[in-house]
């Protein structure tokens, strides 16, 4: 299982998450970085994930959907922030209706991936930082510790196979 580790901190509004890859760090960027490597492991692997655009540069937009085993889709969007190939991007992460635009009932969460050698392998560390500990918790109700778990727990059997 690659997740080593998970801490949710309300004080400093966070989620963190370690994972440990056997790859090299340009692999597991690769696989951020193309986005049909991505909808492979983006999301748990009931809802598979279909990215409609994707590009790792700075004020791009990601857009995607995830479609539930009862066919229901959920869609979100990562608008790129920052990008420092292959250790580091960020992007504020939202929820968005079925043509893209933003749900404001919903909160964005701001994103920072990174990836380090690590063992021989890479470890990489995703921080998710909310604006109140509210949103914090709702998208923890909304089970984004078990997605994401479920999600990166994905990428060792996507870079086997090549």
């Amino acid at each position: 299982m690659p997740v080593t580790d998970v801490k949710h901190d309300p004080d400093n509004l966070t989620l963190t998450i370690v994972a440990d890859f056997a790859a090299p760090v340009g692999r597991i960027w690769e696989v951020y970085a193309d986005a049909r490597q991505l909808e492979r492991v983006w999301g748990p692997p009931t809802y598979p994930a279909t990215f409609v655009d994707h590009s790792l540069e700075p004020g791009s937009r990601s857009t995607y959907f995830m479609t539930s085993p009862e066919g229901d889709k959920h869609a979100g969007f990562w608008d790129i922030t920052e990008v420092n190939e292959p250790k580091e991007f960020s992007f504020n992460d939202g929820f968005a209706d079925l043509e893209f635009n933003p749900d404001p009932d919903m909160p964005v969460g701001r994103s920072i991936f990174s990836f380090a050698e690590h063992d021989g392998g890479t470890r990489a560390t995703y921080v998710s930082i909310h604006a109140t500990a509210e949103e914090l918790q709702q998208v923890l109700d909304m089970g984004m510790v078990e997605g994401m778990t479920s999600a990166l727990n994905q990428i060792d059997e996507l870079v086997a196979a090549g």
